[in-house]
């Protein structure tokens, strides 16, 4: 595969100096430095069930994930494990994960630990209620765990953090990266070593590749409800708008800059250059040489590496822009949050979130799925992943964007799922079916304002 490896350094010191100054929550002031829950004896039999949305997906995801826990298992031979997908047959298997858990509480046998996606925070919070890990363990070990060897970058430490309190660690995310078949770049007449850096340029390009490859030019993975909301969430934000208003008591979704958003995804469809594709269609046929570009998950990154080996040329850059404005990524992923209520099992699940959020397992993490290290250090240390990552360039634009990230905005109340689906489909709607997008969008919004909670 032909690459050209970037000073990953320079970008990842850039990047960690930039995001010093913290987005997203805000750490744990009140909570008892001392633990609540006791230490489990060395010789204590305790079993947990880990729900994650990682096993509903074949190949990397769950491979992935039963060496962790098999690995994990040795370690601690006193904790079984027992690992689960969620339950539920949506194509995106993290759409499953609340219905899934709401479903085994009313059974009467929830998940004792779960990964659960940022957007959901406010509802694992206050319907789910996952417990604060600083009330359960002392602010002071949570935050030891934060620190580790290679400690979280600041942006990541605090994705579940809510009034104070930490109530789950962040364990995997990426940021919405445009990846790129350089080889129909060329074949097109394109500069491959000048990828698009605005949306004006992903078109004229995704133009130029349909007219003198036959292939389509670009898939937009943001704008189907199967997608959820965080990548769209980014080309809002990068466009100036928001999905709710920053005091979360109004929608802002049908304002201005989501209708610039979804009519230029409209034009792309109605211009032949983006096809009309469900989001699993769509990163496949990247994965397959049939699309120029896409604005993709790292997540995915293992798919597009195993499709274009000895084909062609995969390559990565930093998302769009519009016009002048600057992007402003969003964050994609989920927490590990601890919900039983036994002190036993709350110990057990509290060794797995470290041992799963460790140097060790974030090395498996990085170098087989694709997901950004959240103890990013790591990717500067040779027998960690310095020397994977100066190999990988296809890494380069999640780290430098960590530096600009906003958190993914999870809605608020009850009904914050149906408020969000609405949204999505309207989106979809209109991007795919050409439906008018002021209209829909506004639409969309006064049913979705008909279901806030009430303040």
């Amino acid at each position: 595969m032909k690459r050209t490896v970037p000073v990953l350094g320079l970008v990842f010191t850039a990047a960690l100096t930039l995001s010093s100054c913290g987005l997203g929550g805000t750490t744990a002031t009140d909570a008892t430095s001392t633990a609540q829950v006791p230490e489990l004896a060395a010789d204590q039999q305790v079993s947990i069930v880990f729900e994650s949305y990682n096993y509903g997906l074949a190949g990397a995801w769950t491979d992935t994930f039963n060496s962790l826990i098999s690995d994990f298992g040795k370690k601690f031979p006193n904790i079984k494990v027992t690992a689960q997908k969620p339950q539920g047959n949506s194509p995106n298997p993290a759409t499953d994960t609340i219905s899934s858990i709401q479903n085994q509480m009313v059974a009467g046998t929830p998940p004792d630990v779960a990964q659960l996606g940022f957007s959901d925070l406010d509802f694992t919070i206050n319907q789910l209620k996952a417990k604060p890990l600083d009330s359960l363990f002392g602010k002071d070990a949570v935050q030891k765990n934060f620190d580790g060897v290679q400690p979280y970058a600041p942006k990541a430490r605090t994705l579940d953090d809510w009034e104070g309190h930490t109530y789950g660690v962040p364990f995997v995310f990426s940021t919405p990266v445009l990846y790129y078949n350089a080889s129909l770049f060329g074949q097109a007449g394109l500069d491959p070593a000048k990828p698009p850096t605005t949306w004006q340029e992903v078109a004229d390009a995704g133009k130029a590749i349909n007219t003198k490859t036959g292939k389509d030019g670009v898939y937009i993975d943001c704008l189907t409800k199967s997608a959820k909301d965080w990548c769209f969430q980014s080309m809002l934000r990068s466009n100036g708008g928001r999905v709710i208003s920053e005091d979360r008591r109004t929608l802002n979704f049908a304002d201005a800059p989501s209708v610039e958003v979804t009519k230029m995804a409209q034009d792309l469809v109605t211009n032949g250059i983006m096809p009309k594709l469900a989001q699993k269609q769509g990163y496949e046929a990247f994965a397959r040489g049939e699309i120029g570009m896409i604005l993709e998950t790292s997540a995915i990154q293992g798919t597009f590496v195993t499709g274009a080996k000895d084909k062609w040329d995969l390559r990565s850059t930093t998302m769009p822009r519009f016009g002048t404005k600057a992007p402003i990524p969003t964050n994609s992923g989920a927490g590990l949050h601890i919900l039983s209520n036994d002190p036993a099992k709350q110990r057990a699940s509290w060794e797995l979130i470290k041992f799963l959020t460790s140097e060790d397992s974030y090395i498996k993490i990085a170098k087989n799925i694709g997901y950004l290290p959240l103890r990013t250090a790591m990717m500067t240390v040779p027998n960690q992943l310095g020397g994977w990552a100066s190999e990988n360039p296809l890494l380069a634009p999640n780290v430098a964007q960590l530096a600009t990230m906003e958190p993914w905005i999870s809605l608020p109340g009850n009904n914050y799922l149906q408020i969000r689906d609405g949204m999505m489909d309207a989106i979809e709607s209109i991007v795919f079916q050409g439906k008018d997008p002021q209209s829909t969008l506004t639409a969309a919004r006064e049913q979705g304002a008909k279901l806030l909670p009430v303040s």
